[in-house]
């Protein structure tokens, strides 16, 4: 089995690299720092599952995956972050992810979820599922943050944790003036006037 693992922390690579090694002796395990990275071995090779992290320096893991299932619509890809369930398992399963892992349950969770994604299925642990649930149960009436884009998400919660638009757009490799046209529409979608709101809406929501 061919697996390619894509984060931008050399030691969680590696110790995910050790951990599927003991598992699959015989497999390659070929590695990517970023998602520019990432999507130049999808096209370079034929890989048989990927395990990406969704927060990695200028473009996502999310953005990652959307152009992965454009090219290689077939190829499982595992989505891990350290971020709460509730902030992305639905925007990843939405973009085609097989899988959404925990940063803090991966160990006991990746086996399993990698011979779920080969069989074909989904992988969801428990405690994705019952968020999940509770989210559909709740209904999106008081989540104004469904309403935005998933890269519109990303600056929301940048944008709310205090960072400035010229900072944003560093992280994420764009213009100044495009990240504050994504501010200007956060706003608007979001019926809010400042990034105080952002903040206090962030902050009432556990987002941040």
């Amino acid at each position: 089995m061919q697996i390619l693992i894509a984060d931008d922390h050399a030691i969680v690579r590696r110790g995910l690299k050790l951990l599927l090694l003991e598992e699959y002796p015989s497999s390659e395990i070929g590695e990517a720092g970023d998602a520019e990275t990432l999507i130049k071995e999808v096209v370079r090779k034929n890989w048989d599952l990927i395990i990406s992290d969704i927060s990695m320096p200028g473009r996502s893991g999310l953005d990652a995956l959307i152009q992965i299932k454009q090219i290689r619509p077939e190829l499982p890809v595992l989505i891990m972050s350290m971020h709460p369930e509730e902030q992305y398992a639905l925007r990843v399963f939405k973009a085609g992810a097989s899988g959404y892992l925990g940063k803090d349950t991966i160990h006991d969770d990746i086996i399993k979820a990698i011979q779920t994604v080969m069989a074909g299925k989904k992988f969801i642990n428990h405690a994705v599922a019952e968020k999940l649930t509770k989210l559909s149960e709740k209904g999106k009436s008081d989540q104004l943050h469904e309403k935005l884009s998933d890269r519109e998400f990303d600056v929301f919660k940048m944008l709310a944790s205090g960072k400035s638009v010229s900072e944003i757009a560093v992280q994420f490799s764009l213009s100044v003036t495009t990240v504050s046209t994504y501010r200007s529409r956060i706003l608007e979608k979001m019926n809010m006037r400042s990034n105080a709101d952002l903040t206090r809406y962030a902050l009432e929501k556990q987002l941040i």
